[in-house]
This record gives structure tokens, C-alpha cells and sequence, in this order.
């Protein structure tokens, strides 16, 4: 009898790591998972799996627990499987990940010279991340350009995390709210630049969830419609005069 403990990437390479050191097969082993370890954020917060294996002449197998229906017949559930089970409930919890992403997008803003504070608020599948610093300039950019770059890698990494989706937001001090009345704005001006004109009005590229805020603010005017053209990332919006 032998056992090891043994490291990886995942529990599958820590399990395999074992055997290969023990020199046996997975069916002559016991296995027990000491930490199923963390994915991290590109190499953020990341922590390796641990696993005990012993090595047995016959492995025993645990009987599988039962569950009863209602006419008391059981039903045999595999251990594994519940197993798997929660563990794909626990990766739909942001609690898993949000602090692994706050580091995360505080390290960008500080690589570029914006050191700042990350403020989280969670909301069903939405997730809001709000930067503070004093050179949240430099984080905005040009029409929130390099915000809008930091929240759409934000919202890569929270999916790769989790089975479940997420909407990301990243915000500046309250740049997304400006944004939102600046656009409704212009939104209203261009409307009315269609009807005296009688032409199409075409708009800047936007990225979707700001070509929405157009879509929205016009949805209900009765003399002009709105739809998107062009393909990402330069999609646009198009304001037209009811024919």
C-alpha cells in the first residue's frame, strides 16, 4: 500500500501526475481531492488542484446513495455525479470569481498608469464594475473607446469562469450615465435632421449596448425607425423618416 499527494492545473492533471509517479492505473487507486484548485484570470489569483492517491490491491468502491421516489422504489444516484453537479452549480456563484476580477482589471488600470479603486455590485446575471482613481481620464479614452475595450475584456474573462452568462458593465465615475443622456441627445437632434431632410441619417460606430440606447430612445417616435448596419466592430445605426 502506497499513497502520494500530488499537484496540477486541474484535478485530472494532479490525478495523472500521481499515477504516473506510483507507476499504476487509475483503477487501482483511491482518490481523494484535498483542493479542486482555481482557474484564475489569466493567471490571476490562479491555485493549482491537490489530490491524495493511495495505491490498493483492490480498490473497494462506495456504494452508490439512493433516492427514494414515492412508491419507495430506490433509485441509484452515483456519487460522481452528484459530485459534478455541484461542482457546476458553485461555478455559476459569482462569490467564486468576482474578487479574482476585480485584481484583474485593477492590475490592467495600474499597467497603465491609472492606478484605481474597483467597486463591484452584482445584480442577478449583471454585473457592474466601477473604477476610481484620479487619472480615470486615461481609462475612459476617447468616447469611452478604452472603456469600452476594458469592459469587453471583463466580460471574456467573467464568462470563461462560469457555465452560466454574465453582462458585464466596467464604468468610470459615472461615464456610462453621461453617455447614456449624450446619446439620447443626439438621438432626438438627428431624428429631427432626418424629418427636415428627408434622408437617412447614419451614425458613428457604436459598440451594441450604446447602438441600444439609440434603439431605445427612438423606439416610440412615430416618424422616423432605427435599425443597425455594417458588420462589428463597425456596426452603426441608422435613423430613417417613415415612408
Amino acid at each position: 500500500m502506497k499513497q502520494i499527494t500530488a499537484t496540477g492545473q486541474t484535478v485530472e492533471d494532479a490525478v495523472q501526475s500521481a499515477l504516473e509517479q506510483l507507476q499504476t492505473s487509475r483503477d487501482q487507486v483511491e482518490v481523494e481531492i484535498i483542493d479542486e484548485g482555481k482557474k484564475g484570470f489569466f493567471g490571476f489569483g490562479s491555485k493549482p488542484s491537490i489530490v491524495k492517491v493511495l495505491r490498493v490491491d483492490a480498490v473497494v468502491k462506495e456504494p452508490a446513495e439512493a433516492e427514494y421516489t414515492e412508491d419507495n422504489q430506490s433509485v441509484e444516484v452515483p456519487v460522481e455525479t452528484v459530485e459534478k453537479e455541484t461542482v457546476a452549480e458553485k461555478a455559476g456563484d459569482p462569490d467564486d470569481f468576482i474578487e479574482n476580477a476585480e485584481q484583474y482589471l485593477a492590475s490592467i488600470a495600474e499597467q497603465m498608469g491609472a492606478p484605481a479603486e474597483v467597486k463591484t455590485t452584482v445584480s442577478g446575471r449583471d454585473i457592474h464594475f466601477e473604477l476610481v482613481g484620479e487619472k480615470i481620464a486615461m481609462l475612459i479614452g476617447k468616447r469611452g473607446q478604452t472603456l469600452n475595450a476594458l469592459q469587453y475584456l471583463m466580460h471574456l474573462a467573467v464568462n470563461r469562469q462560469t457555465n452560466n452568462y454574465y453582462t458585464v458593465v466596467v464604468d468610470a465615475e459615472g461615464y456610462r450615465s453621461r453617455r447614456k443622456d449624450t446619446l439620447e441627445t443626439l438621438a432626438g437632434r438627428l431624428s429631427e435632421k432626418a424629418l427636415r431632410t428627408n434622408e437617412d441619417v447614419k451614425l458613428e460606430p457604436m459598440p451594441s449596448y450604446e447602438r441600444k440606447i439609440i434603439h431605445t430612445a427612438l423606439q416610440n417616435h412615430n416618424q422616423v425607425e432605427t435599425y443597425s448596419a455594417g458588420n462589428e466592430p463597425k456596426r452603426y445605426v441608422v435613423i430613417r423618416p417613415v415612408k
